[in-house]
């Protein structure tokens, strides 16, 4: 099985509906849901195309609502709430069976000059002398579930080089902390919005799985149960994502039921592109 890049761009083209009305298709990764990543990609593109191009989305705000069904393609309604001066405001709603599952908030603002500071980029080995986690998945495929092997062993449309920790099975208890390198898998073409959804698309993975570090404990695990609930994405400059970024992730805190981590993107010169922060249900079940 392969899942490439341009079929990422293909899951982000939309299919225009009516008036502000879209339709996506859905892509298995092995959680027997729709990603979260996916979705929330889809509804931004999807506000995108209602905003002029030379206005550029800034920040993006969803909240999971309810589990999607891969079974079936998500409708997206766009409400145009403001067209301001130089902010446009867009709602999104995504739905599956007469029901909301996700919803967002995006703005877009036209590019002006400002005043400009930002944090270090932490020490990193070049992506280049890691190894890529889908070799490690691979090396030890006997490991996973023979229901998941071919989805999770399938080719990706992003290439994850993590720094401090290339075992995706390991279960010690570490520090709630997480750096890895990423790009798209293949050349994107030269269209921004696409560069911002495939960083949306990616900005989900493994945020989870940093508030659980401290826990000694796996997303996989059968005494949890996992979901995202809200997710928050700021854009602070132009980047491409089929360049090397270095995702620096935390979870400063968890407790009553939830965890919540927060996200740096840097690109190789040392720049930072994108800021991410996400609250997840990290509930112990009790049967």
């Amino acid at each position: 099985m392969s899942f490439s890049a341009s079929d990422l761009l293909g899951l982000l083209d939309l299919e225009p509906i009516e008036h502000n009305i879209y339709r996506g298709q859905n892509r298995d990764v092995g959680t027997g849901r729709i990603y979260g990543g996916q979705v929330l990609a889809q509804a931004l593109v999807a506000a995108a195309r209602t905003v002029p191009v030379d206005r550029p989305v800034h920040s993006a705000h969803g909240y999971f609502i309810l589990a999607g069904d891969l079974s079936v393609p998500v409708v997206y309604f766009v409400d145009r709430l403001r067209d301001g001066g130089s902010f446009t405001t867009r709602r999104v709603t995504a739905i599956q069976h007469g029901n909301a599952i996700f919803n967002l908030s995006a703005s877009f603002h036209q590019p002006e000059e400002g005043l400009h500071h930002q944090v270090e980029m932490p020490d990193a080995p070049d992506p280049e002398s890691l190894v890529p986690e889908l070799d490690v998945i691979r090396s030890r495929q006997s490991e996973i579930p023979e229901s998941l092997r071919d989805t999770l062993t399938q080719d990706r449309p992003l290439d994850f080089r993590p720094v401090d920790d290339a075992d995706p099975f390991g279960t010690d208890a570490r520090p709630p902390r997480r750096c890895l390198w990423v790009r798209a898998s293949g050349p994107l073409d030269d269209d921004p919005l696409h560069h911002q959804a495939v960083l949306a698309y990616a900005s989900d993975y493994g945020l989870l799985v940093t508030a659980l570090r401290p826990h000694g404990m796996s997303h996989r695990d059968p005494r949890l149960m996992v979901a995202s609930l809200d997710h928050s994405i700021w854009f602070h400059r132009p980047f491409r994502a089929d360049e090397w970024l270095l995702y620096v992730v935390d979870s400063p805190v968890s407790g009553a039921g939830r965890g919540f981590t927060r996200g740096t993107y840097f690109t190789r010169d040392g720049e930072v592109v994108a800021s991410v922060a996400q609250e997840g249900l990290i509930r112990l079940r009790t049967r």
